[in-house]
């Protein structure tokens, strides 16, 4: 099987704390497969949640891939793969620490995930740039657009965003500083896919892990103009669910 393209920061943070462990920005695989990309129109980048493996992280973009292909996409998508299988997350006991530090390397790989950006930029101007986040990668896409916003020459750098079970707080979209963020980095807009009905964001919500998740209920106060979000109903918190109930892409 051919290998799904993707841009890794694996091994790069402590599965148990966070800690930063290689200050490289990422790596590719396989190189080729991106410098295929260098003068395309467009491609998309797939960022999974937490408890995701390589494994788990290929699984993704090949759900994501195959879902918007049926409706009608026809450009590439690649993934990117961090270290979000943090130890312990699957144990009730361990869940706070787990999320913690998942949270913790989510918002550190907005700098790699913002150097990748940057660099394929130089070398491709015109392509156009969406991102994906399930879940903790909503964390990925918010930290990624604050990294790029501190550069005036990366207004409009990336071309749009869509979160699906977003972890990040509902206040994002309308605060003052991350809807500048918004604003300024995106040329579209941010898409938010929000489930009331989604158990792992109610349970999140309920125990104080995430206060107020955006996929649970959406935004509060006014959000900035490049905002919109969508209800959707998707049988469970599992990205195949939220892919499942996607009818259009863009």
């Amino acid at each position: 099987m051919k290998p799904v393209p993707r841009i890794s920061t694996r091994g790069y943070y402590d599965l148990t704390s966070g800690k930063t462990l290689k200050t490289d920005s990422y790596r590719l695989y396989p190189k080729k497969d991106f410098e295929s990309l260098i003068g395309s129109k467009e491609f998309s980048i797939m960022i999974h949640g937490l408890r995701n493996d390589s494994a788990g992280a290929i699984a993704k973009v090949l759900l994501a891939k195959n879902r918007l292909r049926r409706l009608g996409y026809r450009f590439p998508v690649v993934g990117f793969s961090y270290d979000s299988n943090t130890t312990g997350a699957h144990l009730i006991k361990h869940a706070k620490r787990s999320l913690a530090a998942g949270q913790a390397i989510a918002k550190k790989n907005g700098r790699n995930l913002g150097r990748f950006i940057e660099d394929f930029k130089i070398a491709s101007p015109k392509t156009r740039i969406n991102l994906m986040g399930h879940s903790l990668g909503s964390q990925v896409i918010l930290s990624t657009l604050e990294y790029l916003a501190k550069k005036k020459q990366n207004h409009g750098i990336v071309y749009g965003a869509y979160l699906f079970g977003a972890s990040i707080t509902e206040d994002v979209p309308s605060s003052k500083k991350y809807g500048k963020i918004i604003q300024n980095v995106l040329e579209k807009k941010i898409t938010n896919y929000y489930a009331p009905t989604d158990e792992v964001l109610s349970w999140a919500d309920n125990n104080g892990y995430v206060k107020g998740p955006l996929g649970l209920h959406g935004a509060t106060g006014k959000p900035v103009t490049k905002y919109r979000q969508k209800l959707v109903r998707p049988k469970n918190h599992r990205f195949a669910s939220y892919a499942a109930v996607l009818d259009s892409f863009p």
